[in-house]
């Protein structure tokens, strides 16, 4: 076992005893293992890097008009409580010459949410991604998420999703293209 994972185990047991539990009871005798194994699974993000992400996969196009990829599931854990929140994002560029690898959206999107989190930073860390490897004209992120510390705990309410977005270059700067962007992702009224 890694001195990390072995850390973070023992960090798992304590919390087990601090709760009142006895670790040493057959349910719980892997548990804080697993737990450790778990936490670092979600949090992999950190292990990644944009250039690691996108491996070259920049494909020259004489396409200037937007690329939308909707609905990337996400799931990532809030920094305040370690809980939760699982959603969706919808990214949007406008290429100037080159387009980006279709899964390589995902992934960038992936990378940024297996980390500690709040939504808010999340849509702009990946509105800012794309924008530095594409230097697209524009680039719109918009996630909406249900975040389990909101559900689980506090208020309690089941119903209730964040929506966050960013609006870079383009997107910012005309009304239409944004709008565009918005009934294609069925967001506009």
């Amino acid at each position: 076992m890694s001195d990390q994972l072995s850390q973070i185990t023992h960090n798992y047991r304590e919390i087990l005893v601090g709760l009142g539990e006895n670790p040493e009871r057959e349910g719980l005798l892997d548990t804080p293992k697993r737990a450790a194994k778990a936490m670092q699974y979600l949090c992999r993000g950190y292990e990644q890097s944009l250039d690691e992400i996108v491996n070259g996969a920049l494909f020259a196009s004489d396409n200037d008009e937007m690329v939308i990829v909707r609905n990337i599931e996400l799931y990532s854990l809030c920094e305040h409580h370690l809980l939760p929140f699982i959603g969706k994002a919808h990214v949007a560029y406008i290429p100037t010459g080159k387009v980006l690898g279709l899964s390589k959206v995902a992934r960038i999107v992936d990378m940024f949410a297996r980390r500690l989190q709040i939504q808010e930073n999340l849509t702009r860390q990946i509105a800012e991604a794309i924008q530095s490897v594409t230097d697209a004209a524009g680039v719109a992120v918009v996630i909406e998420a249900k975040h389990m510390c909101m559900m689980m705990r506090g208020v309690e309410k089941q119903n209730s999703v964040m929506n966050t977005s960013v609006m870079l270059g383009a997107f910012r700067e005309s009304v239409n293209t944004r709008q565009e962007f918005l009934q294609l992702i069925g967001r506009s009224k």
